[in-house]
């Protein structure tokens, strides 16, 4: 069953399609790969999709733990290779102000976290960096 559709829009842009939500989002090429750099690229979603992915599994972990986690951010650096053109690391760093959680209960968030689906489906050459701040 389809659950995505990606269109060319031409000038190295796409548009997705969310079919359930019909939630849209656009992708150009990054500047230094004959794109504008007008939206995320391709290789940027990849870094953000980790981060939410984690931010996601460690939101599931917190309410079966009655943690609150709102406000909890990321940032977000990703590494490229040239030869071939790849990423190489994605660095991530998590933080979140006066977390009210036992130890036990970070190294679950932390856990959570790093056995994220989109972190386990990553190649093993892709170094994932990441760090927590609570």
């Amino acid at each position: 069953m389809t659950q995505m559709t990606t269109k060319y829009l031409g000038d190295l842009r796409t548009a997705s399609k969310h079919l359930k939500s019909g939630d849209e989002i656009l992708t150009d090429a990054p500047t230094d790969n004959n794109g504008k750099g007008q939206a995320f690229s391709p290789t940027d979603l990849l870094c953000t999709s980790l981060s939410c992915c984690m931010i996601t599994l460690m939101g599931i972990y917190a309410q079966r733990e009655n943690l609150n986690i709102i406000g909890m951010e990321s940032t977000i650096e990703k590494i490229m290779d040239s030869n071939p053109r790849k990423v190489k690391e994605i660095r991530i760093n998590f933080s979140i102000n006066q977390l009210k959680a036992s130890d036990r209960q970070v190294d679950g968030l932390k856990k959570a976290a790093l056995t994220c689906p989109v972190s386990l489906s990553l190649s093993d050459q892709l170094k994932q960096t990441i760090s927590f701040n609570f």
